[in-house]
Order: C-alpha cells, then structure tokens, then sequence
C-alpha cells in the first residue's frame, strides 16, 4: 500500500499527551498513534453509517402489527439461533 506523507501541528499539550502514550509502551512512534486513530475514527463511522443504514430501513418497513412482547420473543429466538444467547 502506498504511503503519504503528512505534516501536522499539534500544541504543546497535544503533544505531550502522544509521547505519554509511547512513553507507556502502547504506541513506538507518534505515526503508529496517529494511524491508530484514524483507523478507530473509520470503524466509529463505519458503525454509526451500518447504524443509520438500520435506522432508515426501520421507517421504511412500516409499522408491524406484532406485539412489543412477539418481536421479543423473535428477537430472543434469533439470539439463540445464533448462539449469542
């Protein structure tokens, strides 16, 4: 993958705050944080599009004629189904 080149500012607190946190041993270089972060932001705004995405396809399905008591009882089917209940 091809690399880019960035020059960024931070304030002196900004900065600080990055050499703690490879001073603690959670990054190498103030690049490998920086890249860290992006790469959460990306996931951050690939979960709240997928969330939306749901969102949206709720108001379109209309209203259900089930009970709040059926669409829990198929929830929980669907969870076990699964193996995540």
């Amino acid at each position: 993958m091809a690399t880019v080149r960035k020059s960024i500012t931070f304030t002196e607190q900004q900065d600080n705050w990055i050499k703690r946190q490879i001073d603690e041993g959670y990054f190498t270089n103030d690049s490998e944080y920086i890249r860290d972060l992006v790469r959460r932001d990306q996931a951050r705004n690939d979960k709240l599009a997928r969330l939306r995405l749901a969102i949206d396809e709720g108001f379109e399905s209309g209203v259900s004629d089930k009970s709040v008591s059926d669409i829990m009882k198929d929830v929980e089917e669907n969870l076990r189904l699964d193996g995540r209940l």
